[in-house]
This record gives C-alpha cells, sequence and structure tokens, in this order.
C-alpha cells in the first residue's frame, strides 16, 4: 500500500470514529430525558409541549406527523403541560404543516388558545432555539418518535433549557433504516451547530407561551 492510500485510509477511520463517538455520545447523553407515562406525573411546571413538525400530505398529517401530535394531545388530556407548541414549517404559501397540526388537535378537543404555532420551525435546531428565545419556553416536553428524541434533547440541553423527552412510536414507518442512518449524521451536525449557537432564520418579537396561543393564528385558521 503506497503512502497516499495509507493517509487516506487512516483519515477515513479516524472520521468514521469521530462520527460514531459523537453519534454515541449524543444518544448516551440525552437517554435519562426520555419520559415513559408512569413517570410523567413526576414532572411539574412544564412551559409546554414542543411537536416537532414533520411532513404532511395534502392537507392531512402523515403518519408520523400523527403519531406525534396524538401524543402530544394525550400530554395535554393528562395535563402534564397546558399549553402545547406546534413547530414546523410554514416558509411558503404551498406547504404549511403548523396550521395542519393546529387544526387537527382542535378536532381533537384542545382549545385554540392553547395551541401556539411555530410557523419557523424549519429544522429541530431552529423549532428549539425558537421555543426559547421567541416562545420563552425554559421547561419543555419534547415529542417525536423516539430516534429523533435523542437529538433535539441535546439540542435543548446546549441551548440552556431543561427538557425531557416523549417518544411517539406506535407502529413501523416505511424507510426507517434510511432515516436511522441519516439521523447519524443529522446528530453529528447538530451536535457542531450547538456548539457554535447560530441564528435561525428568523427571530421576531417574543411571544410568550403562557399567553394565548390565538395571537399565533394566520388566515388559515380561526381562532
Amino acid at each position: 500500500m503506497n503512502k497516499v492510500l495509507k493517509y487516506m485510509l487512516i483519515t477515513l477511520v479516524t472520521i468514521g470514529l469521530i462520527v460514531i463517538g459523537i453519534n454515541s455520545y449524543v444518544k448516551i447523553s440525552t437517554r435519562k430525558q426520555i419520559l415513559n407515562e408512569k413517570e410523567y406525573p413526576k414532572i411539574a411546571d412544564v412551559d409546554c409541549i414542543l411537536v416537532l413538525g414533520a411532513a404532511i400530505w395534502g392537507d392531512k398529517p402523515s403518519p408520523m406527523l400523527e403519531d406525534r401530535l396524538l401524543e402530544g394531545i394525550n400530554l395535554y388530556k393528562k395535563n402534564v403541560s397546558n399549553k402545547i407548541l406546534m413547530s414546523g414549517d410554514h416558509g411558503r404559501k404551498g406547504y404549511d404543516e403548523v396550521n395542519i397540526m393546529k387544526k387537527f388537535a382542535i378536532e381533537k378537543g384542545v382549545p385554540s388558545e392553547d395551541i401556539f404555532m411555530d410557523h419557523a420551525g424549519f429544522s429541530t435546531y431552529e423549532s428549539i432555539y425558537r421555543a426559547k428565545e421567541i416562545f420563552q419556553a425554559k421547561k419543555i416536553i419534547i415529542v417525536t418518535q423516539e430516534y429523533h428524541l435523542h437529538r433535539a434533547l441535546y439540542i435543548a440541553n446546549r441551548l440552556g433549557i431543561e427538557a425531557y423527552g416523549v417518544g411517539s412510536d406506535p407502529r413501523q414507518y416505511v424507510g426507517a433504516t434510511a432515516r436511522e442512518i441519516r439521523e447519524i449524521l443529522a446528530r453529528n451536525k447538530d451536535f457542531v451547530k450547538s456548539i457554535f449557537k447560530p441564528k435561525p432564520t428568523y427571530l421576531g418579537e417574543k411571544i410568550p407561551i403562557n399567553g394565548n396561543g390565538d395571537i399565533t393564528n394566520d388566515d388559515n385558521i380561526g381562532g
């Protein structure tokens, strides 16, 4: 083996070990923050239940998003928190996760005023950053599938938010293996991002989560 190939191999192995190491650290450092239903009563004074957005299919939530919403609504009805923050992508006119999320929750009996929408939750990092800086949340329950929870919780820890996670995994999803592989890279990306803490795409005026969620309504939803 010539020197160039040897150095290339050493470099690739080193990079691989770093990626695996960061992935393991993110998972191990956050696993105790993931709650089961028996632990809900131990958590008090939660500012909001943060439901992270996912794909929509037309005017309906995708199966992954529907499961996140159902778990968020379940937490609300169990009085874990009296506010839900729907954070997702509403960055263009033809694509709107958050109004669909809020409508779904209203149809399940959650009052509109208890549901806030973050229209600029374009990524996991931005959703959590804005939950703290815009919505003034200091203690949150994050709801998403468990594979995604570790990264979300790690970001919250680095941004100085007291956070717990609840997984929403009642079924198997298509593409789970590919998603798990992508998540390893995403954990590495957000590990680095959480060191430098860049500002999200948009900030704006503060909207305290202890107020009335209808302040975040737009023309697509009624209060």
